[in-house]
């Protein structure tokens, strides 16, 4: 190797990690003295003002996104440093360039994939560095924090897009639309034997012709290549109970993740999780390997994998169903051998509970069930466009960031359509990143005639982003805007009453609203306990009662139309 172009990695005594100075400083100056196959510019600005770089590698010279759709080209995407207390990714992919660079031979084999990069992500955390925040971890000596200079968790953020980093990402990823993307990281939990573990985008949710290839070949052939680089792989450890040995289950990436996000895109994506104790150089040298694995693999199978995602998004815009919420099925596994250590439970002497601790001078090997298969709980068929109404300008403003071709209405209109109304809802009862997640949700269909106004904005669909629009306006969607609690003041309702003035109001409607009182029959029935509650008593009539009804309360306010609104519609906002 030129020693000219050695990495602070190499340079270093194995356990020392890159700075984000130093690492950019590297990337500019290959791209200055690479030009013809590097490009290295600034994407956009972090929360903290800090720039976020992108890299582009392409063995021809052609750097221009669409001329490489145009083209049919396979995009390779590798984004490192979401978590910069685990590195090892923003070093390999340093290497990486370096070796593309200085390598014909590489460069060669690249063939017609490009290579998109982002080599650190969540600058604010890089520039954060200490080495006290990994509390479990084996190195490096110094190292960047978790979250950004919002002390956002951007691992987290990619639909509700809270950051000025997610917003940068999206802009990358839809502008370049990769076929494969590797988003390196470390993993905490259980102790094993294996340096690496990877989660996948789960196939059963990426689903279609690209989960089908996931499965099937793509998985198979990273698995049995990193064995023969000397890292025989796991999935992601994650137990079915507390250690492995009962068995492990596939991650369940919601959108909210990287490979998650990917999906939404019908992109297959990986995070690979390098073991936490294993020495900072065994886990640099496996993150290497995975990558330098997968990019291999895209080269070789970039046009199966092309046609795959072209077929599944085919579907979706013909009205296939999408899934919006899954769930593990526990009684399909398979076995998959795991190397691990022997778990012991010993007294604690910190308090009078029982430690675990693992024996890693008592190794084994042996076939562990692996629960791989997830089942749909909910779905969506795509309507011919969602109506968003201008209001809602900071839902807008995220969509746009995703890449979603927004448009407004040139005129006010009426469109036959279908509301959901929020029947119940149970929120978090602690802000997670920022926000109070809706993880319990029911609505109830109401059809209803939309009235559009003049600069609404209508989502027609047909497009690339079908999926994407479906999984995020549909309520029930696991990470969709409802559930990160955009749309929570129509929770509220606006107006309320004074009991002493509604007694008597209460009586006349019930004497004179059809329906009213058998429904306060009921309720009075189902709940005995609560008629010396006056609150209770009249806050179920007021509101049951339509003479007061706000059509709006609880009223999801994106609705999906019937017909596409092809009257109204302008250029793209």
């Amino acid at each position: 190797m030129n020693t000219d172009w050695a990495t602070p990695f190499e340079q270093g005594n194995g356990n020392q990690t890159t700075t984000w100075q130093a690492c950019i400083a590297f990337h500019q100056r290959l791209a200055q003295a690479f030009a013809p196959w590097l490009k290295f510019e600034e994407a956009g600005r972090s929360d903290g003002g800090v720039p976020i770089h992108v890299g582009v590698f392409s063995a021809d010279g052609v750097f221009d996104p669409q001329a490489i759709k145009a083209a049919g080209r396979p995009v390779f995407f590798n984004n490192n440093g979401i978590h910069p207390g685990e590195p090892e990714g923003i070093d390999a992919c340093m290497a990486l360039l370096r070796d593309l660079c200085l390598d014909p031979a590489r460069r060669a084999a690249l063939g017609r994939t490009v290579l998109v990069y982002i080599p650190v992500y969540n600058v604010d955390g890089a520039l954060n560095r200490a080495d006290t925040s990994r509390v479990s971890q084996n190195g490096p000596e110094a190292f960047g924090f978790r979250g950004n200079a919002r002390h956002l968790d951007l691992n987290r953020d990619f639909i509700k897009a809270d950051s000025l980093n997610a917003r940068t990402f999206a802009q990358v990823f839809t502008r370049w639309d990769p076929d494969v993307m590797v988003d390196t990281h470390t993993s905490n939990g259980a102790d094993y034997q294996h340096v690496l573990t990877l989660i996948a985008t789960q196939p059963d949710k990426l689903g279609g012709h690209t989960g089908a290839h996931l499965r099937e070949a793509m998985l198979p052939a990273l698995y049995a290549d990193m064995a023969a680089r000397g890292f025989p792989m796991c999935p992601y450890v994650n137990p079915v109970k507390e250690i492995p040995d009962d068995g492990i289950a596939d991650f369940l990436d919601l959108p909210r993740f990287s490979t998650g996000y990917a999906a939404l895109h019908h992109t297959i994506g990986f995070m690979p999780e390098t073991h936490m104790l294993k020495p900072f150089e065994a886990r640099y040298h496996s993150t290497r390997a995975l990558v330098d694995s997968a990019l291999a693999y895209t080269v070789a199978q970039g046009e199966a994998i092309r046609a795959a995602r072209a077929a599944d998004r085919a579907s979706v815009s013909g009205g296939a169903p999408v899934a919006l919420d899954w769930r593990l099925d526990e009684q399909r596994s398979r076995p998959f051998r795991f190397s691990g250590f022997q778990a012991v439970y010993e007294p604690s002497r910190l308090g009078t509970y029982q430690r675990l601790r693992y024996e890693r001078s008592a190794p084994w090997q042996k076939d562990i069930p692996y629960f791989d298969r997830y089942e749909a709980t909910a779905t969506a068929t795509p309507p011919p466009a969602y109506l968003l109404p201008q209001a809602w300008h900071d839902v807008a403003l995220r969509l746009q960031a995703h890449g979603v071709p927004l448009q407004r209405a040139a005129r006010a209109g009426r469109v036959p359509a279908q509301a959901w109304r929020i029947s119940h809802f149970e929120k978090r009862a602690l802000p997670f990143e920022g926000r109070h997640l809706h993880d319990v949700l029911e609505v109830q269909a109401e059809s209803l005639v939309a009235e559009v106004a003049e600069g609404d904005w209508l989502l027609p669909l047909g497009g690339p982003h079908d999926r994407f629009i479906v999984e995020v306006m549909e309520p029930l969607g696991r990470d969709s805007f409802f559930r990160w609690s955009f749309f929570d003041s129509v929770l509220d309702k606006k107006e309320d009453f004074s009991d002493y003035v509604f007694e008597d109001e209460a009586e006349r409607l019930l004497a004179t609203e059809p329906g009213l009182h058998q429904r306060f029959d009921a309720w009075k029935a189902a709940h005995p306990d609560q008629l010396g509650d006056p609150q209770a008593v009249l806050g179920f009539i007021f509101l049951t009662a339509q003479r007061y009804a706000e059509p709006e309360w609880r009223r999801y306010p994106v609705l999906r139309l019937l017909e596409r609104p092809a009257g109204l519609l302008t250029a793209t906002a």
